[in-house]
């Protein structure tokens, strides 16, 4: 897959897996286990962009007496989700085009 493609669905996955409930990095991996493969070297690069550009914030909870980093879903990236969405119906004519339907 395209490294440009993939990286733009696995932000939407990462948002849209934070929209649901705030999570913590092992977790969100695990969450979206179901339908890609995430490591923590891929996902963790992919949050400090996502917080730079305001879509999530992090807090930290202290958790088995370790700090934990929670993430939480912003309005710009609830935004980021709904565009995503209404752009879905050209990537998936651009889909069928190449698949010859």
């Amino acid at each position: 897959m395209d490294i440009q493609l993939k990286r733009g669905l696995l932000e939407i996955c990462v948002l849209k897996a934070l929209q649901k409930q705030d999570s913590y990095g092992y977790q969100i991996i695990k969450d979206l286990s179901s339908c890609m493969t995430l490591s923590e070297s891929t996902l963790y690069p992919i949050l400090r962009r996502m917080e730079a550009a305001g879509c999530v914030t992090e807090y930290s909870v202290e958790h088995s007496g370790r700090l934990r980093k929670y993430y939480h879903l912003t309005g710009d990236g609830q935004s980021r989700i709904d565009g995503f969405l209404r752009e879905w119906s050209e990537v998936k004519a651009a889909y069928d085009y190449i698949q010859g339907e």
